[in-house]
């Protein structure tokens, strides 16, 4: 069926973006006051890095219309890694203070930045 597996990416691109704007409004509610300034500003970067990987996804829809180079489809994967990896991470380091944690928010951002070095080359 034609359109599907573009469908797919924006349904993956849409939960991610739901789930950043979530996660963002539960960090400015309801555990602001409850973690110190640092280990928010930190959330705050999972929350960024969220919704521009979220956004990239969406690119990664568009590109599947475009191009059948299986690159695209490698973009995707990696930045979905890379959200789980990276923001994930960091907002398991930021709520729990558990500092090995961070050992994995680096892979993470090697998977966004192999995400977007498929992307250039498509």
């Amino acid at each position: 069926m034609e359109g599907t597996h573009e469908m797919n990416w924006i349904r993956i691109a849409s939960f991610f973006m739901f789930l950043a704007v979530a996660l963002g409004a539960f960090g400015a509610h309801a555990i602001r006051s409850k973690i110190s300034e640092h280990y928010f500003d930190i959330y705050r970067t999972a929350v960024l890095y969220q919704f521009v990987h979220a956004l990239g996804l969406f690119v990664v829809a568009w590109l599947s219309t475009i191009s059948h180079s299986p690159r695209v489809g490698w973009a995707g994967y990696l930045m979905i890694a890379g959200i789980i990896l990276f923001c994930g991470s960091l907002y398991a380091l930021s709520l729990t203070g558990i500092k090995w944690l961070g050992a994995l928010t680096p892979i993470g951002g090697l998977c966004f930045l192999a995400a977007w070095a498929c992307l250039m080359l498509v």
